[in-house]
Parts: structure tokens; sequence; C-alpha cells
């Protein structure tokens, strides 16, 4: 369910009740633990979190570095935690945190689905929300673009 909304008042608008509710408890977690640097913006049809291009413009598909996002799909609701997967340091250190908080993860490629707020332990996703400054977020990027790439 990708989201026409330009700006982040507009797509919460668009939400059912419910689903606006849950959204808007992501959210303020994320505001709440978001590092200096970043800017909300709509992204991709979701609600994100990035460095503004004018910070950094070296991204290979010059859009802005994104740090997370948040989105109500079809079937579930989703947080996009980009840094989890930054490194097996980092994707363990989420996945113990998470699993200590007695939940049960649904994760895919970059994000956590969720059905209800209370699939979610807030806590943890605050934590690695503040665990990423903008200094870290690029050179964690540049490292990998600098990477060789496998075939």
């Amino acid at each position: 369910m990708k989201s026409s909304a330009q700006t982040v008042d507009a797509y919460l608008a668009e939400l059912p009740d419910d689903r606006r509710a849950a959204i808007e408890a992501v959210r303020a977690v994320i505001l709440e633990h978001l590092p200096a640097g970043y800017r909300e913006s709509m992204q991709f049809g979701m609600i994100g979190y990035g460095v503004p291009l004018e910070q950094y413009p070296s991204t290979y598909n010059r859009q802005p570095l994104q740090l997370a996002a948040l989105a109500s799909q079809k079937r579930y609701m989703a947080v996009y935690l980009n840094t989890v997967y930054a490194t097996s340091d980092e994707e363990a250190w989420f996945k113990d945190r998470f699993a200590a908080s007695g939940k049960k993860l649904d994760m895919g490629k970059s994000c956590v689905y969720f059905r209800t707020l209370d699939d979610l332990p807030l806590d943890v996703i605050g934590e690695e929300i503040a665990r990423w400054p903008v200094d870290r977020l690029i050179a964690t990027y540049e490292e990998a673009r600098a990477a060789p790439r496998r075939r």
C-alpha cells in the first residue's frame, strides 16, 4: 500500500483510526530518540527518517540516506530499521534485545512487521534509533559502498 501523500500529516490522515494510533505511537518513539541531524519526511510512500541531501548528497539513488521508515501496508504495519542489517553485530544486538522483551520478532529484509502496537517493544525500537548518530550511519554507508561487490 504505497501512499501518494506529500506530507506526514496527510499520510497519517489517510490511515484508519486504529492504524493511525499505532503509527503515531511508533512515530513518537522514533522522534523522541532520533539523533540530531536527521529529518522526517515522506520517502518512497512512507514516513522516512533520513540525512538531508544538503547535509550528505553522495547517495547511490540521489535520495536522503535513510535511517528508518514507518509504513502501514495492506496486511500489516512495519518499521523499517535499515541499520539492523548494517553489521552482523548490530543484527545480533537487535534480535537479542527484542527476544529479551518477550515479544515475538516478525522480521523481513529490513523491517519489523507488526499488526498491533502490542507486538512491538517500543523501548527496543527507540534504542535502535538512538544508536545511530548521523556520522555513524554515513561512515557505515561509505564503508559498505567501498567494499568489493560479490558476484
